[in-house]
């Protein structure tokens, strides 16, 4: 039963007590109510919610509620309501036009597929959230006086009314349309703002003779020598091309082919697991994947076979890009023994995958059914809307395509089928895009200025640059040229044309109008023969850098055992592979920007470093006491590695470890007595991400030691071990403290515990397609039973230190603890 505040009816809070229905003692009460807080409930039905007619402020986020409740119409006082995270289907016609004072409106993570028409006689109304829903269209909200933010994230929108952005009858400020297949405007306009979109649909209306540009980035992954390149090249040409091993693909390899008047953009990755960490830098949304797998070595009775060739790949492009179309296709089946074994292959492969996606599906709902079935399941809905997130995403995988790329005729039909893909998934993937002919007559003039060698060859141009040069081939002023050279360069940068680090604050005013020369880059310090590279630096590189012979010894020495990199070595790599590509002899000011000095660091470094593929530090770096502490939440954390950055150092790449020897020593044997926390990822930790964990935790604390699994974080005279592991299929990272002497170093302990998971689930976000539950093993020897951490989503507005309130707490097998042993707790 529901326990009701006695002192205050003006405000109630009844949230989290699995609430059914409303409590009847609330009858008498009700005239005085004006807020009233019903969230994380088990509510399907508001009956009486009519009778509060006082109410300014509602809450019913985070229940079961399938359809908007009509008698909601009388509550004219009504200024504040959440509706969020419900199932609610429908609205019905006749309730917004009575609610004249409502100002802010949540109604996000639904299953709304359309808006009721008179939605826009809700004069008051200034934010609105409809994202996470399945609307079609927003037309209904065309004449709302007020309204200043928009949120329609993660909906099924194409098209935006033009007449909601009209700078006369338009009051918006905010407006968040991401993970939409928009084609008018292109998602590009719309990640400018408002301003951006507002332009777009002028440039429109004074440009009525507008451009249809269908553009498709096509992204090749597959195991090294699976046939990529053979099968990107061949495609390309619309005929057989033959690859020699020694010309296979190092990084990625980017091409273009116009056909029917489809632009497809071909990004090549190589197969090699060194450049595995890279991919995230490029692998981007609304794409077509070709999965290549070599039928010729494929063994369908060997199960490595088909984890190692497809379900890797697969399971790592469902985690990045969860909703995206993936073709497969076998090669080499020229080499097969005759066309029963190709179909053979073909049959396996398809009904393994199949079997393998909706056993995925199964394990999230079984996941999401363990959650509502807890004692209190309110305590856990924002795990439970994850979950949802995850089964609303379709990856969409299409049956295999055997091919002989040595024959022509097979050739042909791979380019026709592709098209037809294309055609057909363009409504949810959005390929087409609706451009204005002035965007097109600025995108035009790009390649004219290559052609005239007005933008050098290796294609860096700060932006101002570039806006001068493009404003003497356009009839645009200089306003407008700003605005769309900006959704220009998003959308370019989106489907693969060129590179432009927008977010990166270092770089934002560049432009890379020839990716291949930046990946080039990239490929110099991150491959898969970095030893043989170092080696090979001659005595006259050395010379250039000012390093000894006997100083290329160390840096060997330093890759192979501490998996670090010096600077003076890693800018050796890189100008080398400069100087390969720049014709200009005297162009030292380039070679300087993206190689760096001993004072500044370059472009690559920058870059390596902004995306987590390597982490600076200091060679002579020892323990260091004095280490400022993280209190995720509490106040704001500036590192000291920002302030005391070496140029002059040498950088971590954990990729290049080989074992966790020196974290082994440092730590020492795990103790019972471990404070002790569990992450599990479902449906699994993707590749890289340990990488890229143990990269972010360690600019945290300057002191720390890696390994290739491990890593150990120094925070004053207290050490935190992380490791990733994998018990009975479960894949988790475990964060490990020693358990302190004195009661108030507990919450130190918390602290660097909390600092860890932070930026753990802040790294978490860019994988869309991973859920992760926290668990807190029983630290009883044998004990086979866990706590589970309810919500943390929001780890920093969450006050942990009162997470739980109990001074013990007992597991399923019966076991007694003291909170603070299992769960962040005060002192």
């Amino acid at each position: 039963m529901a326990v009701l505040n006695q002192h205050s009816w003006e405000k109630n809070d009844l949230s989290g007590q699995n609430l059914k229905s409303l409590p009847q003692d609330f009858v008498t009460h009700v005239s005085l109510c004006t807020s009233l807080d019903l969230q994380r409930n088990k509510l399907k039905h508001v009956i009486g919610i009519s009778n509060f007619i006082n109410l300014t402020e509602l809450n019913l986020s985070r229940n079961k509620i399938i359809k908007f409740p009509l008698e909601m119409h009388n509550m004219h006082k009504l200024e504040t309501l959440y509706m969020n995270q419900n199932k609610i289907r429908s609205i019905p016609e006749g309730i917004f036009p009575h609610l004249r004072n409502l100002k802010f409106l949540k109604l996000g993570t639904n299953r709304l597929a359309k808006l009721p028409s008179d939605i826009n006689q809700c004069l008051s109304i200034i934010y609105l959230n409809l994202s996470k829903n399945h609307l079609q269209d927003i037309q209904p909200l065309v004449g709302l006086p007020k309204l200043e933010e928009l949120w329609v994230e993660r909906n099924q929108l194409s098209d935006l009314p033009a007449q909601l952005f009209r700078k006369d009858s338009c009051e918006l400020t905010v407006f968040q349309a991401a993970g939409n297949p928009l084609k008018c405007p292109p998602e590009e306009v719309c990640a400018g703002g408002v301003m951006d979109i507002q332009s777009y649909f002028l440039q429109m209306e004074e440009n009525p003779n507008t451009h249809t540009a269908w553009t498709v980035k096509v992204m090749f992954l597959g195991s090294s020598m699976a046939g990529k390149s053979t099968l990107c090249r061949s495609l390309r040409e619309g005929k057989p091309v033959a690859v020699a091993v020694k010309d296979r693909t190092e990084g990625i390899d980017i091409s273009q082919m116009y056909t029917k008047g489809v632009r497809f953009l071909f990004w090549d990755f190589a197969g090699q697991e060194e450049y595995y960490l890279t991919h995230h830098v490029f692998i981007t949304p609304r794409a077509l994947v070709i999965l290549t797998i070599d039928l010729a070595s494929y063994s369908i009775e060997d199960p490595h076979s088909f984890k190692d060739q497809l379900w890797f790949w697969i399971n790592n492009i469902q985690l990045r890009v969860p909703d995206a179309l993936v073709m497969l296709v076998g090669t080499h089946c020229d080499q097969c023994r005759d066309l029963d074994e190709v179909m053979a292959k073909k049959t396996y492969i398809e009904e393994k995958v199949k079997s393998m996606l909706e056993y995925r599906r199964m394990v999230l709902k079984q996941q999401k059914k363990n959650l509502e079935d807890n004692k209190d399941s309110s305590l856990y809905m924002d795990q439970m809307d994850e979950l949802d997130c995850l089964l609303d995403y379709s990856l969409k995988v299409l049956d295999l395509v055997p091919l002989d790329c040595t024959r022509n005729e097979d050739i042909a039909k791979l380019r026709s089928h592709v098209l037809d893909c294309i055609q057909s998934e363009n409504a949810s993937l959005g390929f087409e895009s609706i451009l204005p002919r002035s965007y097109e007559e600025v995108e035009q003039a790009i390649p004219k200025l290559i052609a005239q060698e007005e933008i050098p060859k290796h294609g860096i141009i700060l932006f101002e640059e570039i806006v001068d040069l493009i404003s003497n081939h356009v009839t645009q002023s200089r306003e407008h040229l700003n605005s769309i050279l900006s959704v220009l360069l998003r959308y370019l940068h989106r489907i693969g044309t060129i590179i432009w680090y927008e977010d990166i604050s270092a770089l934002s005013d560049r432009v890379f109008i020839q990716p291949s020369f930046l990946i080039s880059m990239f490929k110099s310090t991150v491959r898969n023969d970095l030893v043989q590279q170092l080696e090979g630096i001659s005595r006259d590189l050395l010379m250039q850098e000012g390093a000894l012979v006997k100083q290329k010894f160390t840096w060997l020495d330093d890759l192979r055992c501490r998996g670090m990199l010096h600077n003076a070595a890693m800018r050796i790599l890189v100008r080398r592979e400069v100087e390969k590509l720049v014709d200009d002899d005297d162009d030292d000011d380039l070679i300087r920007e993206i190689v760096g000095t001993k004072r500044e660091e370059g472009i690559i470094l920058t870059l390596l470093q902004y995306f987590e593929v390597c982490l600076p530090t200091l060679v002579r770096n020892p323990m260091n006491p004095e280490a400022a502490e993280f209190i995720p939440g509490k106040k704001k954390w500036e590192t000291a590695r920002e302030a005391k950055r070496d140029p002059d150092g040498a950088c971590l790449f954990p990729m290049y470890l080989k074992n966790n020897l020196i974290v082994d020593h440092k730590w020492g044997e795990d103790r019972q007595d471990d404070i002790t926390v569990h992450v599990y990822f479902l449906p699994e930790i993707p590749h890289g991400f340990f990488h890229r964990i143990i990269i972010k935790t360690c600019s945290l604390y300057p002191t720390h030691w890696v390994g290739k699994e491990q890593c150990l974080l120094c925070c004053g005279n207290r050490l935190a071990l992380v490791r990733q592991r994998n018990k009975d299929g479960d894949s988790f990272i475990e964060i490990r403290c020693r358990r302190p002497e004195k009661n108030e170093e507990f919450q130190q302990v918390w602290d660097l515990i909390l600092a860890v998971m932070s930026k753990l689930f802040v790294l978490s976000r860019q994988w869309p397609g991973l859920t992760h539950q926290v668990h807190t093993p029983c630290p009883e020897r044998g004990c086979p039973h866990y706590y589970t951490w309810k919500d943390w989503q929001d780890l920093h507005n969450t006050d942990f230190y009162s997470f739980v309130k109990e001074e013990k707490i007992v597991c399923q097998g019966g076991h007694t603890r003291r909170t603070e042993l299992i769960f962040p707790k005060d002192k």
